[in-house]
């Protein structure tokens, strides 16, 4: 039971806010020595037990070794690189302008706007952070300005903004293909689907609770000009992020490009319409560069980290009690779906999915084989999952980035409340990739 004791204290120690990274580390050696001793009991001599917990850790160097050397894993500090130059260039801001003046007059049409916006930052850039704070800056006070409900208002802008978990390029489906050992382009076209239902959903949620309740999403005053001019400027602001997003995807789907080669492509891309929309400079590169870096550093701490909390998981004999548990339960396949579903959703509601795809999934992911899942559905039900973590009270992130930029008269409660119903959206849309595979090309 040491292992299963082990995740716990692990999760406690998470749950306190102690560094992720250090946390999986220090947790490893403690629990790794007293793994020793109790193998080696009675004998507690200070040399066997040094030797059997040097021996536990032997691999360790080999596996940082591959894990520096992994060309998928590439790909995660090229996309953000691009994510934060598209952020700096003003991306968001040039297409929330461009589609307000399309929509604006409709109910709800500044949160639709809104959704879709997200979903082309998600397609384009990938970072939640970015796309929340910009659209928080941006659209949330133009919404409170003309009288949105401050729920719909602040739920539509943390739900449209963690888009980029599931809709390509998404740094979840890049470290899952690394867990999966499944190709990441395969993930990508996968999540497709998945992705644009989400964002009709939500579009027809918000135009139905605008139609139902005339006081929550009033429409904008007429915006100045004709509606062929405001329809030449948002085509106009679409069309360079589309390019962009047609280069990057569709080199990938068309076989052209790995996701690491399509990654480059993008970042130079990025750089270039910067330059377009004439707002590069050695300092913005300068800064991407150096953001890119610490959080490319913080996502391979973990994953070191992650990687000797799983040696002592598995050399503790942990791995084999989970898996015999969950096979052996009534109604398998259906019975571990649910469990496993549930364990993701409620872990996401206090840990971060970094450290879900690298600890929980590698102990799901042979229960999963030995069952027979398809392990490209299987994983995009736990990115979908996911996803869901970056909304869900008390340490969504989302929350955290859109509160940072929300003015005085919005409060926390108001953004719990409105996340709410588009966490149901999304456990809908999960439920209907469990039980309708087909319906999104996959094969059980």
């Amino acid at each position: 039971m040491i292992g299963i004791v082990m995740f716990f204290a692990a999760l406690a120690m998470l749950t306190i806010g102690y560094p992720v990274a250090f946390t999986f580390g220090s947790v490893s050696i403690f629990f790794g020595i007293f793994a020793a001793i109790i193998e080696l009991a009675p004998n507690l001599a200070f040399v066997p037990v040094a030797e059997e917990f040097f021996q536990m850790f032997s691999m360790m160097p080999f596996r940082i070794y591959s894990i520096m050397n992994n060309t998928i894993l590439m790909a995660i500090p090229l996309f953000i690189f691009m994510g934060i130059i598209l952020q700096k260039s003003e991306l968001a801001e040039r297409l929330l302008e461009a589609m307000g003046t399309l929509f604006g007059k409709v109910r709800g049409g500044v949160a639709v706007s809104t959704v879709l916006v997200g979903a082309l930052l998600a397609a384009s850039t990938g970072v939640v952070g970015a796309s929340v704070v910009a659209m928080g800056v941006i659209s949330l006070p133009v919404m409170l300005k003309y009288g949105y409900s401050k729920k719909l208002a602040t739920g539509t802008i943390c739900a449209a903004g963690t888009l980029g978990q599931i809709i390509p390029p998404s740094i979840v489906l890049i470290i899952l293909g690394d867990v999966f050992q499944q190709p990441v382009g395969d993930l990508f076209q996968a999540a497709f689907a998945p992705g644009l239902i989400l964002v009709a959903l939500y579009i027809i949620y918000i135009l139905i609770w605008a139609f139902l309740n005339k006081e929550v999403a009033p429409p904008l005053p007429p915006h100045e000009g004709t509606r062929a001019g405001n329809i030449k400027r948002a085509v106009f602001a679409i069309i360079p992020p589309l390019t962009l997003i047609v280069l990057v995807l569709g080199s990938i789907f068309a076989g052209i490009a790995t996701p690491t080669e399509s990654a480059s492509v993008g970042s130079v891309g990025a750089v270039v319409l910067a330059g377009m929309y004439r707002k590069l400079s050695w300092r913005i590169v300068d800064e991407a560069a150096l953001e890119t870096v610490k959080i490319t550093a913080m996502v391979f701490a973990i994953l070191i980290g992650a990687t000797a909390f799983s040696m002592v998981f598995v050399y503790s004999g942990a791995d084999y009690i989970v898996e015999e548990t969950l096979t052996n339960l009534p109604g398998q396949k259906w019975t571990f779906l649910f469990l496993s579903m549930l364990a993701i959703l409620v872990l996401g509601f206090f840990i971060d999915f970094i450290e879900i795809s690298y600890i929980v999934v590698p102990i799901l992911l042979p229960i999963a084989e030995a069952i027979g899942l398809n392990p490209l559905w299987f994983a995009i039900l736990i990115a979908m999952n996911l996803q869901t973590s970056f909304l869900t009270p008390p340490f969504g992130f989302s929350l955290f980035y859109l509160k940072g930029v929300c003015p005085p008269e919005v409060s926390t409660v108001d953004l719990y409340r409105g996340v709410i119903p588009f966490i149901a959206i999304q456990i809908l849309v999960l439920a209907s990739i469990i039980f309708f595979p087909t319906f999104y090309g996959f094969s059980q």
